[in-house]
Parts: structure tokens; sequence; C-alpha cells
């Protein structure tokens, strides 16, 4: 297996989602899979189905709707025989949510959440004792918590950016938000 710093296509680093589209493009599991796949390389639809275990027609769908909100582009093709086969990449390394709802538009799905995928995918690792996580909680203002936020997706870019090599997947999931978690009174000494 070659070592490469993925993916192998040009993307840029961060777009911003600005539709409602998008959003309900990126909260579907099956396609935030499939842009994960599309993180390590370009991937033929064919080649995504055999990847998830799901019919072609499936993943073409969804792959349809990707490319419709923006998310991923045909990044090159090659012909076999007299089929011309398209190969799927990311537009971005990153996607953010930057969409302004009006209240007459219809609700937008809630952000995927990270955390139960990393729960369900991390339950064998955990009983395999293969599982290296901490959690920990910090008063902080919200523009200190903002700012170590930029620090973890810093983080989070180096490891997208990281070779693929070797023979296993690794998740890494990481957060930051508000909490009812108690805390101490201000010290007054």
């Amino acid at each position: 297996m070659t070592s490469k710093t993925p993916p192998d296509y040009e993307l840029a680093d961060r777009i911003a989602l600005t539709t409602p589209a998008q959003v309900r493009a990126i909260s579907n599991p099956l396609r935030t899979t499939i842009l994960s796949l599309l993180h390590e390389r370009a991937a033929t639809v064919t080649e995504l189905a055999t990847a998830v275990g799901r019919p072609k027609s499936t993943i073409a769908h969804h792959v349809k709707v990707l490319t419709a909100a923006g998310l991923v582009c045909v990044v090159r093709t090659r012909r076999v025989r007299a089929i011309e086969e398209r190969f799927y990449g990311r537009t971005a390394r990153m996607f953010y949510v930057a969409v302004e709802q009006s209240a007459d538009e219809p609700a937008l799905p809630g952000d995927f959440n990270d955390f139960e995928v990393a729960a369900r995918e991390s339950a064998t690792a955990y009983q395999d004792r293969r599982l290296w996580g901490f959690i920990r909680h910090a008063r902080l203002s919200e523009d200190r918590a903002g700012e170590f936020w930029e620090r973890i997706a810093a983080l989070v870019s180096e490891f997208d950016q990281l070779p693929r090599s070797g023979e296993t997947v690794y998740g890494f999931a990481v957060g930051i938000y508000p909490t009812d978690h108690p805390a101490l009174p201000e010290s007054r000494g």
C-alpha cells in the first residue's frame, strides 16, 4: 500500500454550507460515510458501493444528491472498454454550516451527531480494550471556547492529512460543547 497525503486530488480546505439543501445533504449518515471515504481518495460509485456493502443504485443516488449540493464532484474519468468511469471527490476537506434560516422555511435537520456515530463505531474497540479517550470539563468564556475549538479544528485538519498506510482505519472524535456539569462557586479568598 502506498503512502499518500489524502486525498489524491485538489480540493478546498473549507467550504461553508450556505443553503438548506447542503445541510440536508450532509445530514444523512450514508452520505457522511461516502464523504469520509472520499477523504482518502477519489472513488467510483462501484468502489463506494463495495466499501459500504450497498447496491450501486443506492450509492449513485446519494452521490447525485451530494453532487447537486456541491459537496462532491467528478475529479477525473477513465475509459474502461466502452464506458467512461467517473471518479468522485470532495469539494473541501472540511464543511461547516453557515446557514441563516428564515422563519418561513421548513426546519433544517439537526446537525449530524458525530458522537453518536463514534459511540457506535467504538463499541468493539472498547470491548477489545483498544479505545483511547478522555473527557474533561472546564469553565470557560464563549470566546475562549471558540479559540480552543480553532486549535481542535487544526488538529482535525492534521489528522485528515495523515498519509494513508497500515491495515486499520482509526476514528478520531473531538468536540467542545456547553454542559450542565457542576462547577464550584467562585473562590472568595
